[in-house]
């Protein structure tokens, strides 16, 4: 059964109500700004462009650019905007430094790419965004960066894409929100190597980029092989899951992706004295030599091969996705509804440097990479990522972005055999790259869905009865982050799990008992150096999702005020191969998954993981039910040091 690419009529009228339903509860958003600085009203009767057109002696410029560009009168209908409108001061700013004199002047393509630059198909208020980037793209495509300063009046100041200044903010209309800027917002059309060379900043990082390839092997951008219709990108697949229906809407263009995490020239001295590429080859050569004492002295003057000592440094610095830095890991209203204080949210990633991972946490300090503890209280500090706000310069390229960090990051013995002697616990839409890159991930506050081809998600294969898509994040889903990568129809899928350090681990599956969902068969296999590794082996029997933990076989009981009853509990559904869910995740405040039937985990196998294999699960649906689904929320990857040495209940 192949999935219909086009809705039925029945699906359009659900549609129609359904986006009525939408307005109406998006119209009717906040009437007060948090910090009490400036006001905004509601304009009843008063679309976007109603609110520019009676303002037109400060946004006449800006409104023949929406015209010119024929979007102007979408703005009159109804629909969800948000609306950076550039003053006719802005405008002349911008008309000059393009040696013009009016807007009759520009091009009609230069028209529409000024339009497009300034709206999004999505309300956002100042109080719904954080310090990064705006979650939805803007209709041209890009994403645009929201950051904060103050004044010498303790005034909080909005920017966007760091230059930009929103002066007056948050002017609710009837089709979405209207944000006054006082400069022409504009995007870096270079790529990623590209704008970190223009850098003065980090020159080291530079040269070491160039000289081990990096730089070319993070210059991709489009797939030159994807195409999709244009109905199931603009019409999308209407599908149900749970207990909701939603349309999970194509990519138009798949896109490749990078981030990099980024020392300056001063951290490398300040840290190690390190002020010249030599002395950082060195230095690479001293920390990659023990932790790869096998690879020590082989490659040294290969500066390209990947297991060269500054070639891994450098790599290690990588990821192959997008990562802004208020996506990283939750954040905002997602982390304080979901997240309990019992340990910070994490994530976990692979680089580019082969087999190897690099970790996100929060603390309320700020975003760390390779910290081992919770909030405070830590053993290893790790690395911090600086904030948009803190470097007042634009490290957003078309194909990426770069962090500053405050210490030099490698995947050093200590990171390995410490920091990483830890459950870990990955998200199943951190599972692709695509997730990422397409920006299906989060989307918190939007519904907007995104459903995925064949060949068009990097570590994953599925079959052609196979329905995949990522789900919008919202804090009232039974699951880990608010989001789930939902899988319908006959499913048979595979995918890569990410590389840990060499070990003996349990792998879990953690999930949400439903009456919908379906029964799968779990698969673990092995691949070398491009090679399957045979024989596959089969994962125990065949695991009914539709069953919740109170069944006998699972011996779910809730928690008592004895500690030591709950621990026998545990060990007995541990015996039986499965675990209550962990008390650092709740459902919109409510109590955690520790305390609910419906959410635990599943111990699918315990496997040596090798260094130097690739790792994948194969699950398929076993019920002939193409309507069944699995709504799959998160892998856990828990080394025998921990889960056989009084594993946490987190």
């Amino acid at each position: 059964m192949k999935m219909n690419k086009h809705l039925n009529v029945k699906h359009l009228l659900w549609l129609c109500f359904a986006f009525l339903v939408l307005q109406f509860s998006i119209t009717s958003c906040k009437d007060v700004i948090a910090d009490g600085d400036t006001t905004f009203y509601t304009f009843t009767g008063e679309m976007v462009t109603d609110y520019l057109q009676n303002r037109n002696e400060k946004f006449s410029d800006f409104i023949e650019v929406l015209q010119r560009a024929e979007i102007y009168d979408l703005l009159s209908t109804y629909g969800t905007y948000t609306c950076f409108a550039p003053t006719n001061t802005a405008m002349n700013s911008y008309l000059q430094s393009r040696g013009l004199t009016s807007v009759s002047q520009l091009a009609r393509s230069e028209c529409d790419t000024l339009a497009f630059s300034h709206l999004i198909k999505v309300t956002y208020f100042t109080t719904d965004m954080n310090d990064g980037v705006i979650s939805t793209t803007n209709m041209n495509d890009r994403y645009l960066s929201l950051t904060c300063d103050t004044d010498a009046q303790k005034n909080v100041k909005y920017f966007i894409n760091m230059n930009s200044q929103i002066i007056t903010r948050d002017d609710s209309v009837e089709n979405g929100v209207v944000h006054t800027i006082d400069r022409v917002l504009t995007s870096s059309n270079d790529l990623l190597p590209t704008i970190l060379e223009k850098d003065t900043t980090i020159t080291l990082f530079c040269q070491a980029m160039k000289l081990t390839g990096l730089d070319v092997l993070t210059s991709k951008y489009l797939d030159p092989t994807y195409s999709c219709s244009s109905d199931s990108v603009e019409l999308g697949i209407l599908y149900h899951t749970g207990n909701e229906w939603e349309t999970g809407f194509f990519m138009k263009a798949r896109k490749f992706m990078y981030t990099a995490f980024v020392e300056t020239d001063s951290v490398f001295a300040q840290k190690q004295n390190i002020r010249t590429i030599a002395e950082l080859k060195a230095y690479a050569k001293s920390v990659y030599d023990l932790t790869y004492p096998k690879d020590a002295g082989l490659y040294d003057q290969d500066w390209t091969n990947r297991k060269n000592p500054l070639n891994r440094f450098i790599a290690y610095h990588f990821l192959d996705r997008l990562g802004n830095y208020n996506e990283l890991t939750i954040s905002g209203e997602v982390k304080r509804l979901m997240q309990v204080k019992n340990m910070d949210a994490t994530d976990t990633y692979e680089t580019l440097c082969p087999h190897t991972v690099v970790q996100v946490s929060s603390p309320s300090e700020g975003l760390f990479l390779n910290r081992k503890g919770v909030g405070a209280n830590f053993t290893v500090r790790g690395v911090k990522i600086g904030a948009p706000s803190d470097s007042k310069k634009g490290q957003n390229a078309l194909n990426g972005v770069y962090h500053y960090i405050d210490d030099i990051l490698t995947y050093s013995t200590q990171t390995k055999d410490i920091v990483f002697n830890c459950r870990f616990r990955f998200d199943a839409t951190t599972l692709s790259s695509d997730f990422m890159s397409s920006g299906a991930r989060g989307r918190a506050g939007t519904a907007t869905c995104t459903a995925f081809k064949g060949g068009s998600v990097k570590d994953w294969s599925f079959s052609d009865k196979t329905f995949v898509s990522v789900r919008n994040r919202h804090t009232d889903f039974d699951s880990y982050q608010g989001d789930e990568v939902v899988l319908l129809g006959q499913y048979d899928f595979t995918f890569k799990l990410p590389p840990v350090p060499e070990g003996t681990y349990e792998i879990r599956l953690g999930y949400c008992a439903m009456s919908t969902r379906g029964v799968i068969q779990t698969i673990f296999k092995r691949r070398s150096n491009g090679s399957w590794i045979k024989p596959f082996s089969t994962c125990g029997i065949p695991l009914d999702l539709r069953v919740n933990a109170l069944n006998n076989a699972i011996g779910w009981i809730a928690d008592a005020t004895n500690t030591e009853t709950n621990k026998a509990t545990d060990k007995a559904m541990h015996n039986r191969g499965y675990m209550k869910g962990p008390d650092s995740i709740m459902k919109n405040g409510s109590p955690s998954f520790r305390n609910s039937a419906a959410t635990f985990r599943c111990i699918l196998t315990t496997r040596y993981l090798s260094a130097d294999e690739d790792n994948y699960l194969h699950i398929r649906q076993v019920l002939e039910n193409p309507k069944a689904e699995f709504a799959f929320d998160y892998i856990e990857l828990c080394p025998k040091s921990v889960f056989d040495n009084g594993e946490d209940t987190h």
